[in-house]
C-alpha cells in the first residue's frame, strides 16, 4: 500500500514516521507512543485486538487509543497512489474528541425463554438451552414427531392472541380452549389410543375439526380427569424475558422487532439456529443500550387541540416505537423498542426529534473536518459516502479486498467513506451542510439490511434536497442512494460516479452544525444562497421561488381570501410561529422561513381556506412577515368599540338569524362587544329572566 509520510505530515501540520510492521518487529515503537499521555491514532483496524493485549501489557501505558480504516478504505484501491488527501482527511477526523456521552435504556432479563413452535421442534431447541434458560413452551401442533413421553418443561397450548414487549418485559396472552388441559395431563397416552378419530396428536390437543364427540377420550382420562368438553375457553396471560419464534411466519412481524425476540422459521434447520442459541444463553442480566433520541415537544408539529398535522416518524419507524398522543400534542417514542436507525430524526422537519449517537454537532465537525481536511491536502471534488457501521463497513471493506486481489476497482481516491450508526441517520440538514464544507456529492449506501419505509424516506428527503440545490444554480446530481449488496455491484455504481460534474459553492463555509435541525438547515441554506449561481445573476427582479415535492420542510401557504374569515384558528394550531396575528388590526401574518409544512393549518381551517404550498423563497422577503389577509374590524353598535371583523360578524349573523333563541335584541347583541353584550342582557326590561322566577 504507497503511502507518502511528508504529504501527509503536511496535510496534518505534524511528523508522521511510516511504519511497515507496527504489530510486529516494530511494536516498542508503539509502546512508546502510548507511554508519551499523547493520543495516538492508529491507522490499522485489523490487529485491533493485538494492539490492546500489547497495550495492557505495557507498563505506565496512558495514552488514548484510536483506530483508523486507511487500507480497504484507500490504500486498496486502483486510484491508491492518488489517495493521499482522503487518507489525511481519515486520519484528521480519527483524531477528534469523542463525542458527548448519551444517556442509556436500560434492560433485565432472568432468562424466562417462551418457545413458539410445533411441539417436537421446541423440544429440541427448549434441550439446548434449558441448562442456563426457564423455558417454557407454547406448543402449535405436534409437527412431525410430537412431544417427547417425558415433559422436560411447562408446555402451554391455545389460540395466541398477542405478543408484545422487549427484553425481559414480554406480555404473552392467550386462550386455552382445547378440551384437554395440559397441566392435568400426563402423557399416558391412553386418549390418543382410545379417539376413533385419530383426532388426538402427541401434543395432547383435540383436533376439533375430526372430532365427532364420541367421548371414548374423556371415559379413557378419567383418573388425571385433564379432559373436559364442557370447559369454558379461558383467557390468561404469561410474562417472559425472551422469545423464540419457530414458526413459518412471524407472530411480531416487523422489519426491526424488538430486543430478545427472535425468529426462526422453519426451526433449527435455519441458517442462523445455532447463533440464535447461542445469543439466547448470553441474554440473562442486565443490559444497557444507547438512547438514541431526544425529543422536543415544543418543537413538535404533530398535533394541536387533538388535530394531527406531521405524520411523518410514525409513518417512517419500522420499530413501532414511535405512536401518537395527540390528546396531549405530541408523539411518544419508546426507547425499550427503538433500534437506533434514525429514520425518525431524518424525516422530522422541525427538529423536535434529534439523533443523539452521536448528536448533529459532532457529525457536522466530523464532515467539516474530513472536507477541509480532503481540500487542504489537494483533493478535488470530494463524495463523502454515509455507510452503515455493520453491513455496510462490511461491504467497503470487502470491496477493499477484492481491490487488492485485482478483482474490482477499489474505493476511488474522491471518495470518503464515513461510518454511521445506521444509514438513514443523517438528513438534508447535514447533507446540505456537506455541500455548503464544499462535498460535490452525498452517497448513502444501502446493502439490504434498511427497510423498505427507510429507502424511501431517503428518496424522497434527497428529492427535495436535489431540488434546493438545482433551483440555486447548481447544476448535476449531488445526492445518489446506492442500493448494492455485493463489492460487485458497488464498485460499479462509484465507478460510475465520475460520468457527471457537480457544482458546489466556489468557497467552503465554515460555520458550526448545531444541535436544533432549523437553526443547521438556515445556516447550510445561507451560505449555498450567498455562493448561488441563480441568484448572482438572476433573470428577472422578482424574488426566486424554488419549487420542491410535497412534504418538503420549506414552503408557503396560500389563503382563500373570499372564504377566510380571519378567525385566526390557524394561528393558534401553528406550531412554529409562522402564522401570527397582529394585536392592532385584524390581520393574519406569515414568516416563511419558520413554516415546516406540517399542513396543521390547512387542517385546522373551518373555511378550508388554507393550502400548502412547498418551495423555497431564495429572498430575504422570506425572514418577513408578510400580511396574507386582513379585514376592517366590526364596531360594536353600542359602545363603538372595534372587535372581531366584519365578514366574521356578518357570518356569524347569516348562520344564527333563523335560530330560535337569537331573534330580536338577541340577534342584535352579537354585534356588540363582550361588554356591551353584558351590559345590555342585565338592562332589558322587556325579556323574562330567571332571577324572578
Amino acid at each position: 500500500m504507497p503511502l507518502e509520510p511528508k504529504t501527509l505530515g503536511t496535510a496534518l501540520a505534524e511528523t508522521l514516521p511510516l511504519h511497515s510492521s507496527l504489530c510486529r518487529r516494530e511494536a516498542a515503537s508503539f509502546q512508546r507512543a502510548i507511554q508519551s499521555g499523547d493520543e495516538v491514532v492508529l491507522a490499522c483496524t485489523q490487529e485491533k485486538r493485538l494492539f490492546g493485549e500489547l497495550a495492557g501489557q505495557t507498563p505506565d501505558a496512558t495514552s488514548p487509543i484510536r483506530f483508523v480504516n486507511i487500507r480497504e478504505t484507500g490504500g486498496w484501491s486502483r486510484d491508491a497512489r492518488t489517495a493521499m488527501p482522503k487518507i489525511a482527511a481519515l486520519l484528521a477526523a480519527a483524531s477528534l474528541p469523542e463525542p458527548d456521552p448519551v444517556a442509556t435504556v436500560g434492560y433485565a432479563s432472568q432468562g424466562r425463554l417462551l418457545i413458539i413452535g410445533a411441539l417436537d421442534e421446541a423440544e429440541k431447541a427448549a434441550a439446548l438451552v434449558g441448562d442456563s434458560l426457564e423455558v417454557t413452551i407454547l406448543s402449535q401442533g405436534p409437527g412431525m414427531l410430537g412431544g417427547a413421553q417425558e415433559r422436560r418443561w411447562p408446555v402451554l397450548a391455545g389460540r395466541l392472541e398477542s405478543l408484545a414487549g422487549w427484553l425481559g418485559a414480554f406480555q404473552l396472552q392467550w386462550t386455552r380452549d382445547n378440551p384437554i388441559d395440559l397441566d392435568l395431563c400426563t402423557r399416558c397416552n391412553a386418549c390418543v389410543a382410545a379417539c376413533p378419530e385419530q383426532a388426538i396428536g402427541l401434543d395432547y390437543q383435540i383436533d376439533l375439526g375430526k372430532c365427532t364427540s364420541h367421548r371414548d377420550c374423556e371415559r379413557a382420562c378419567s383418573v388425571a380427569g385433564a379432559i373436559r368438553f364442557d370447559r369454558a375457553p379461558q383467557r390468561l396471560d404469561g410474562a417472559f424475558d425472551l422469545v423464540l419464534d419457530l414458526g413459518a411466519l412471524p407472530v411480531i412481524d416487523w422489519h426491526a422487532p424488538p430486543q430478545g425476540y427472535f425468529h426462526l422459521p422453519g426451526g433449527l434447520a435455519h441458517a442462523r439456529g445455532l447463533q440464535t442459541l447461542l445469543r439466547l444463553r448470553e441474554l440473562v442480566g442486565e443490559f444497557e443500550k444507547p438512547k438514541f433520541f431526544d425529543y422536543k415537544q415544543k418543537l413538535c408539529a404533530h398535533s394541536r387541540n387533538e388535530v394531527v398535522g406531521c405524520n411523518a416518524c410514525i409513518e417512517v419507524c419500522s420499530a413501532h416505537a414511535v405512536t401518537s398522543d395527540k390528546e396531549r400534542q405530541r408523539i411518544v417514542v419508546n426507547p425499550n423498542l427503538c433500534v437506533g436507525c434514525g429514520a425518525c430524526t431524518t424525516v422530522c422537519p422541525t427538529g423536535a426529534l434529534g439523533y443523539t449517537y452521536p448528536r448533529a454537532p459532532h457529525q457536522g465537525l466530523k464532515l467539516r473536518t474530513l472536507l477541509a481536511t480532503y481540500a487542504g491536502a489537494g483533493g478535488r471534488d470530494a463524495a463523502l459516502l454515509l455507510h452503515s457501521q455493520e453491513d455496510g463497513q462490511a461491504l467497503v471493506e470487502q470491496l477493499g479486498r477484492q481491490a487488492q486481489l485485482g478483482r474490482a476497482h477499489g474505493v476511488p481516491a474522491n471518495v470518503i467513506p464515513v461510518g454511521l450508526f445506521h444509514a438513514a441517520s443523517t438528513g438534508i440538514d447535514l447533507w446540505l451542510a456537506a455541500v455548503a464544507f464544499g462535498a460535490s456529492q452525498v452517497l448513502v449506501l444501502a446493502t439490504g439490511e434498511e427497510a423498505p419505509t427507510y429507502l424511501a424516506a431517503l428518496g424522497k428527503q434527497m428529492d427535495i434536497a436535489q431540488s434546493l440545490l438545482r433551483g440555486l444554480g447548481y447544476m448535476g446530481t449531488h445526492f445518489r442512494l446506492i442500493e448494492a449488496a455485493t463489492p460487485e455491484v458497488l464498485d460499479a455504481a462509484l465507478a460510475g460516479l465520475g460520468a457527471s460534474r457537480q457544482q458546489r459553492p466556489a468557497k467552503p463555509a465554515r460555520f458550526a452544525v448545531g444541535a436544533e435541525k432549523r437553526s443547521t438547515l438556515e445556516l447550510a441554506l445561507d451560505h449555498l444562497m450567498e455562493e448561488s449561481p441563480a441568484l448572482r445573476s438572476p433573470a428577472t427582479d422578482a424574488p426566486l421561488a424554488i419549487a420542491l415535492p410535497a412534504g418538503a420542510p420549506f414552503g408557503g401557504i396560500a389563503v382563500n381570501k373570499d372564504a377566510c374569515t380571519l378567525c385566526l384558528a390557524c394561528v393558534s394550531a401553528c406550531p412554529a410561529s409562522a402564522l401570527q396575528d397582529n394585536p392592532n388590526a385584524p390581520q393574519l401574518r406569515f414568516i416563511e422561513k419558520n413554516c415546516v409544512q406540517c399542513g396543521l393549518c390547512e387542517t385546522t381551517c373551518p373555511e378550508n381556506a388554507i393550502s400548502l404550498v412547498p418551495r423555497l423563497l431564495a429572498a430575504p422577503e422570506r425572514k418577513q412577515p408578510v400580511v396574507l389577509n386582513e379585514a376592517r374590524p366590526w364596531v360594536c353598535i353600542r359602545c363603538s368599540k372595534p372587535f372581531g371583523t366584519e365578514k366574521a360578524i356578518e357570518a356569524m349573523l347569516g348562520k344564527l338569524a333563523g335560530h330560535a333563541m337569537f331573534q330580536g335584541e338577541a340577534l342584535e347583541r352579537l354585534k356588540m362587544c363582550s361588554d356591551c353584550r353584558v351590559i345590555d342582557l342585565y338592562s332589558a326590561q322587556n325579556e323574562m329572566k330567571i332571577t324572578p322566577l
